[in-house]
């Protein structure tokens, strides 16, 4: 390993590809998330996939990795989680 480069998380990220369906795996709540004070999917996502537009949370499926951190952290069960249809989601790669 010595004399390798490091990869941080965003230039590995970057090596996964994502056959995206139209359709979402994921179902937000919003109802639900505007009375969440602690908003964790904001921190808990590794892609970084929820953002705060205003008071409304947005949740951006087609960059998702598929490991449910998201719908596990959320205490209020606000996010409903499924594995995307066959065909579509991630695929990793190694590199």
């Amino acid at each position: 390993m010595s004399g390798q480069k490091k990869l941080r998380l965003e230039d590995k990220l970057g090596l996964d590809r994502f056959d995206i369906d139209k359709k979402s795996h994921i179902e937000v709540n919003k109802e639900i998330c505007k009375k969440c004070v602690e908003k964790v999917c904001l921190y808990v996502c590794p892609a970084r996939t929820y953002a705060l537009e205003g008071e409304d949370l947005v949740h951006n499926y087609e960059g998702c990795l598929e490991c449910g951190a998201c719908r596990i952290a959320c205490v209020r069960k606000a996010i409903v989680w499924s594995y995307p249809r066959g065909g579509f989601g991630v695929t990793y790669r190694h590199g």
